[in-house]
């Protein structure tokens, strides 16, 4: 740690950090040089391409919080892809999932599956729970919205074949 606050070493460490700033993946465009991608939707932090029977996801460096994207962070992306094939990896003994591979650290191609439209947030960092808590919301257009216990209830028994890929 000591070697940290040395002048050599922290004007080293600054300057890998200014050259890293360039090597953001803001947005991708496939679709302009790989031959049948039919289409491209940017999400918040993935664009995502259309291959026929397959998909084409890659994770860009972009940062968005409260359906905004803010910024975009050197490396981001691929940390997120990674993190996102790993416990994929780790639970597919549990359930089926659909990736086919990673031809590169910001891409996951998978296989087309029906969406399980409902995500959980709601903790604050380091946040203590008395209790379990669930606040469930599926996604808009370009925001995610709140939906009830009910909501996610009655999609689960009415549309979900519990075999989405």
């Amino acid at each position: 740690m000591e070697s940290l606050f040395d002048s050599d070493r922290e004007q080293e460490l600054f300057g890998d950090i200014k050259a890293s700033l360039t090597n953001c993946l803001s947005e991708a465009n496939l679709h302009l040089t790989v031959p049948g991608l039919k289409s491209k939707i940017r999400g918040k932090v993935r664009d995502i391409y259309d291959a026929g029977e397959y998909l084409v996801l890659v994770t860009t460096d972009r940062q968005s919080a409260f359906d905004r994207i803010l910024a975009s962070i050197p490396f981001k992306g691929q940390v997120l892809n990674e993190t996102s094939l790993w416990w994929f990896d780790k639970t597919r003994h549990i359930t089926s999932n659909a990736v086919v591979s990673s031809p590169d650290k910001n891409v996951t191609i998978a296989k087309k599956c029906s969406v399980f439209p409902i995500e959980f947030v709601g903790m604050v960092k380091s946040e203590k729970l008395l209790a379990n808590i669930i606040t469930p919301t599926t996604k808009a257009d370009d925001h995610d919205v709140p939906i009830t216990p009910d909501e996610v209830e009655h999609f689960l028994f009415n549309y979900c074949p519990f075999a989405f890929c």
